[in-house]
């Protein structure tokens, strides 16, 4: 897993201290959950990987911020709010302490896809990657992660089939679960473990 762990995407971030939300502890004791599990975390040469979304009754959604990788329990000024994307034009908007993850159009398309769909989570997993690498829904290898292209590849393998763990077959390593909860989506990455 060499990924670059950047944000690729044109990013207009308010650099705010985000409202109090209720699913800040509830995000938070998901992501320790796949912390402890080696899913989220940080590689030796410091680039974070791992992320985690909540859809809001508003329609935007609460991510954990870019580069959180390394902390186990995270705080309100680690999550970030995406209150605009446009897949297409490669561009985001947010408001937070910290930027949305460089997943986070990733997670858009997730969310444009089906409008059941309540959380996403986004973890890696050498053993697991190959394992499913092509047995479970598989985006092609050709595509880099964080770019439209992946986005696009993801919202349709989400629409074909749903309720599937997804590979990002060009992001190694890389699984996105979803589901019409946290809960939900943690079950589904549980279930293939």
């Amino acid at each position: 897993m060499q990924d670059e762990g950047y944000i690729k995407f044109t990013v207009d971030w308010i650099d705010a201290r985000i409202p109090h939300n209720p699913w800040i502890p509830v995000i938070t004791r998901t992501r320790a959950f796949c912390y402890d599990r080696g899913w989220i975390g940080r590689l030796p040469n410091g680039i974070g990987y791992g992320n985690i979304s909540v859809r809001l009754p508003d329609g935007t959604f609460l991510i954990s911020g870019t580069q959180t990788g390394h902390k186990r329990m995270l705080t309100r000024k680690d999550y970030a709010i995406v209150s605009d994307y446009d897949i297409p034009e490669n561009r985001l908007r947010c408001l937070g302490m910290c930027r949305a993850s460089s997943e986070s159009m990733t997670h858009a398309s997730v969310y444009e896809a089906d409008v059941s769909i309540g959380a996403v989570i986004h973890i890696h997993n050498a053993d697991l990657w190959q394992q499913y690498l092509h047995q479970l829904p598989t985006t092609d290898a050709a595509i880099p992660y964080g770019t439209p292209a992946m986005a696009e590849a993801v919202q349709a393998l989400v629409k074909r089939y749903p309720g599937q763990v997804i590979v990002m077959g060009g992001h190694e390593g890389g699984l996105i679960a979803y589901g019409d909860s946290l809960r939900r989506a943690q079950q589904r990455l549980v279930a293939i473990s």
